[in-house]
């Protein structure tokens, strides 16, 4: 299979909060992976690719959630029927937020 990542992926669950700027839509989601450039999301809302997301990753270390921008490169159905598994580009690389993602799994 070919993979043009630049950062690799790690498995990270974390809620997360977003809202598209244009539609003002709100929404909640879960993280089900994570890289300096890229989020994988499940979510109960429907969100179409190429909708922009302002995205904000409750990461239980102690600090602000992490925002972040992006667009919604794709999205299928979930294995639960209510549920849409999405994958968003992130705007840019993220590197703080993917550290503090690491310091943290780092202590597990």
């Amino acid at each position: 299979m070919d993979d043009s990542r630049v950062f690799a992926r790690m498995k990270a669950r974390f809620p997360l909060k977003f809202l598209d700027p244009v539609s003002g839509k709100e929404g909640e989601a879960d993280t089900v992976d994570i890289s300096a450039n890229g989020v994988g999301l499940v979510t109960r809302d429907g969100i179409s690719p190429n909708t922009s997301l302002e995205m904000w990753l409750r990461i239980p270390d102690q600090h602000a959630p992490l925002y972040a921008r992006g667009e919604v490169v794709w999205s299928r159905p979930a294995g639960n029927p209510a549920q849409k598994r999405l994958g968003v580009r992130l705007e840019k690389a993220e590197l703080m937020g993917l550290a503090r993602i690491l310091w943290l799994r780092r202590g597990t």
